[in-house]
């Protein structure tokens, strides 16, 4: 087959016989001054020439032709390289072969010519040309800069016929969006490298560089936050540069550049914008308000049923807007393209935006996304919407976990003073509370109250129980906590109302009022629920919520040290100074009412060492409850120490103690002034009690009698108190150690024994030994002939937490399931008080029995015993 070669005739370089073709549109872009060497790119490209087919596509302005330029005038293989600009307009078949016919005519490639000068290249000469192609000693390469966005598909068959035809033609493709070619068919054939908009976003040191050219270096930090404010764009880093030149405080231009900046705002305008028809530019500059977004939000916000369409073109076309992640339906604009988008918006059709922000907020918020709704609704300033969508989803629970550093209270801290809106005042109550401001909280509470009974409302679910909750919270602080009694019982009913995928969304409401109505029977002085109900808020707190858990923890640790439970306070101590360490909290949080609690445990079991360094460890602030336990805990050492007057002076009234705490320093203060003699005094501290007396305050009426010499009225009281069901083990413990101490004074040495025996049995569990040290200098007189009990109450803390003869240890948590079982407590209940799982209690006592070779419960406890383990 012959083939016709091309000849230019003199002068007609670049020209058909027309002279209809431009020169321009096959020379290679010269480097600009700026250019940044990208050499990790050229060897993709390098690689990509070895197949057929190389595509690279990206952003307009993102480096594609400067990056192909420089591959070809880098000249890294030996080959013809034909280089041809291509622009709207050549897409007609005939435009489109005329300049690609030429282009390889004049890298040396010898070209079929069309029988008819300026017609479309039919099969015949396209098969021409693969075979002079195909001639060529080595790969011929065709550089199709901008043909990837041509429109039509006329020019990509017949590209598709010729690839098909030549083994030797290599095929570099730019443009913003991939050509209408078969690229799927490539890809699985692996005859296609790319390139892609990821791939040319510049690199830190490529940003450092850009910038070194045009006189603007940068420090790490300037140019990290310019690196993530462009994404990486190359015309975008280029035009901030521009910008930046000459400016003497470039740390505050890169802070505060944005994509309205003029230039940045022409090459927008220009490249993007003025290209797009007027339908697909209202939807642009209607979707930048989202960030990011779905097609279905788009749709809710633009009106458009065909958002979906519109988005797939958009992001096929390279248009600044790109899929969030892999899989997901999410969509983003480019960051500078937005900030043009937004302000060409707020600069067109300002009353709109607010509008527009209105319909995204209410789409989200039908939709689940509460903190998105939020923040639409704050910046469209609708204050009410906003605050009424954090109500009505049940999620004030968070502003009161989290307070104003969480995301809703971020975007809520703004919250008018002025405006009279129940759910806007009862929101900044909730904040308040959350950040520790309890008595602002309680006014604004009480503010938007009133303005309920005034103004009225529709109190949907979510204010109702949201009132309830608030009210709950106050009450631990307030002058009624006794009002949990009626509140505790509703707003547990109405949160069982609430709709199952709204609380999936808050699990912190149902922890929340557990604690609430936990810290309002603390404050009224109902120990044993409160305990009850702060250690199931403590276990269904979830995550996110540690500081909750912590607040309840610390308080069980303190009231099951009062409860003389000490192994449960122990328990619950560390679990709370744990977990605050694990989550970091300020001094400000630190559970120092644990610390305390520790202190007092360990006094209890007489390890003074330990007892003073826990004390010594507990830093005091304005916490009611550490310093009230605080006040016990240093009182009793003292009197420990012999310094009644000192122990005497420490218990000092603590505002907003729990009444638990208050009634302990009181009666503590009433046994202290009765071993000073000070019995009258003692008297009239406790004739404030009501009659018939609690068993607590009948034991001090008991030492009362004693110490008033009539032993017969003070025995009768006593055994009374020791004889009765219910009572709690410190107060047993005090009845029967008083009931030996009346039968010593007596030189009733078997009524002594005896009552000792009992009150050694009470306080064995626990290994309380600090009541019956205080006593014994009493009682060793008429028991020093039995030496069991004489050396059972005088064992010292040495011997009480004396490490056990076993071939293996037990660990702590295994020693506190060992006390359970001795308390014949329940595997569920053993579980519950130490926070954990019943088959973690189930594993311990596997282990338990294996380390003192126990076959059963029973004997593991008497084996233990025996050794001193418990």
């Amino acid at each position: 087959m012959s083939i016709e070669v091309i000849v230019d005739p003199p002068g007609t370089a670049g020209c058909d016989g027309e002279g209809s073709l431009l020169a321009s549109k096959f020379t290679v872009p010269a480097a600009p001054p700026f250019m940044v060497a990208r050499p990790a790119l050229l060897d993709r490209l390098s690689d990509g020439v070895r197949g057929p087919v190389t595509l690279v596509t990206g952003l307009a302005g993102s480096g594609k032709t400067q990056l192909l330029a420089s591959w070809v005038r880098a000249r890294v293989v030996d080959w013809p390289i034909a280089w041809i600009t291509c622009e709207s307009g050549d897409e007609p078949a005939a435009t489109f072969w005329s300049y690609v016919l030429e282009g390889l005519r004049r890298a040396g490639v010898p070209v079929p010519v069309p029988a008819v000068p300026g017609a479309a290249a039919g099969r015949t000469i396209l098969a021409r040309l693969a075979a002079a192609i195909d001639r060529q000693h080595t790969p011929v390469v065709l550089v199709l800069d901008g043909a990837a966005q041509l429109p039509g598909r006329d020019w990509a068959s017949g590209l598709e016929f010729l690839l098909e035809q030549s083994r030797g033609l290599r095929v570099v493709l730019a443009g913003r969006w991939d050509p209408p070619l078969p690229l799927y068919r490539y890809r699985l054939a692996g005859q296609m490298r790319e390139v892609r908009a990821a791939d040319l976003a510049f690199t830190a040191d490529e940003t450092a560089r850009l910038m070194e050219l045009h006189g603007v270096p940068l420090a790490d930090t300037d140019l990290s936050a310019l690196l993530e404010h462009t994404e990486g764009w190359a015309a975008g880093i280029r035009l901030c540069a521009c910008a930046m030149q000459g400016s003497a405080d470039v740390t505050r231009m890169v802070t505060t550049i944005s994509g309205d900046e003029s230039t940045i705002a022409e090459y927008f305008i220009g490249e993007v914008l003025r290209t797009q028809p007027p339908d697909i530019r209202r939807f642009l500059l209607e979707t930048s308000l989202l960030d990011p977004f779905s097609a279905d939000l788009a749709a809710a916000v633009t009106g458009r049923p065909d958002a979906a369409r519109l988005l797939a073109v958009l992001t096929r076309r390279n248009a600044f807007i790109q899929p969030v992640g892999d899989g997901t339906d999410l969509f983003r604009y480019h960051r500078l393209f937005a900030e043009l988008l937004r302000a060409q918006l707020a600069w067109a059709e300002p009353d709109r935006v607010a509008a527009l922000h209105q319909r995204a907020a209410a789409w989200l918020a039908r939709n689940g996304r509460l903190a998105d709704a939020v923040g639409h609704a704050v910046i469209a300033a609708d204050w009410g919407t906003a605050a009424s969508m954090v109500i009505e989803d049940f999620a004030v629970g968070r502003l009161i976990v989290e307070g104003s550093a969480g995301r809703l209270g971020t975007l809520l801290a703004g919250l008018p003073d002025h405006l009279d809106l129940p759910e806007v005042v009862v929101v900044r109550a909730a904040l308040a509370y959350g950040d520790g401001r309890v008595d602002e909280a309680r006014e604004l509470f009480s503010y938007a109250g009133n303005l309920l009974a005034i103004q009225g409302s529709d109190c949907g679910e979510g204010l109702t129980l949201t009132c309830f909750l608030m009210r709950l919270l106050l009450l631990a602080g307030g002058p009624e906590p006794e009002q949990v009694e009626e509140l505790a019982p509703v707003a547990d009913a109405f949160l069982s109302v609430v709709p199952a995928r709204k609380l999936a969304r808050h699990p912190e409401l149902r922890a929340l009022l557990l604690a609430a109505e936990g810290a309002a029977r603390s404050a009224c002085g109902d120990v044993d629920t409160a305990v009850q109900v702060l250690t199931e808020a403590a276990a269904v707190a979830p995550a996110g919520c540690e500081s909750l858990k912590v607040d309840c923890l610390r308080t069980v640790a303190a009231l099951e040290a009062y409860r003389g439970r000490l192994s449960r306070a122990d328990s619950a101590a560390r679990q709370a100074l744990d977990l605050a360490a694990q989550c970091g909290p300020d001094a400000g949080h630190w559970p120092v009412a644990a610390e305390v609690a520790l202190a007092w445990v360990a006094l209890e079991r007489y390890d003074i060492e330990s007892a003073d360094r826990h004390l010594r460890t507990a830093r005091l602030g304005d916490d009611p409850l550490a310093v009230a336990v605080h006040a016990v805990v240093k009182s009793r050492r003292l009197q420990v120490r012999g310094e009644l007057r000192g122990a005497l002076n420490a218990l000092t009234s603590i505002p907003g103690a729990p009444r638990w705490l208050r009634r302990e320093i009181d009666l503590s203060r009433a046994r202290l002034l009765i071993t000073a003699g000070q019995v009258d005094t003692a008297a009239e501290v406790l004739a404030g009690y009501p009659v018939p007396r609690t068993p607590d305050v009948a034991v001090l009426d008991a030492a009362i009698w004693m110490a008033r010499g009539d032993p017969a009225r003070a025995h009768e009281v006593a055994r009374t108190v020791a004889d009765a069901s219910g009572v709690s083990a410190p107060v047993s413990l005090d009845a029967w150690l008083l009931l030996a101490m009346l039968a010593a004074s007596e030189d009733d040495a078997p009524g002594a024994r005896e009552a000792l025996r009992r009150a050694l049995r009470v306080a064995g569990p626990e290994n309380v030994r600090r009541p019956v040290h205080q006593v014994w200098g009493v009682l060793r007189r008429v028991l020093r002939d039995d030496e069991k009990l004489a050396a059972l109450g005088s064992a010292g803390p040495a011997q009480a937490v004396a490490e056990p003869v076993v071939v293996e240890a037990l660990s702590k948590r295994e020693l506190d399931v060992l006390r359970g079982m001795a308390e014949m407590l329940p595997t569920e209940e053993i579980a519950a008080s130490m926070f954990v799982s019943v088959n973690t209690v189930k594993t311990h006592v596997r282990s338990i029995l294996r380390k003192l070779s126990a076959s059963r419960r029973n004997e593991a406890v008497r084996r233990a015993r025996s050794l001193k383990l418990i």
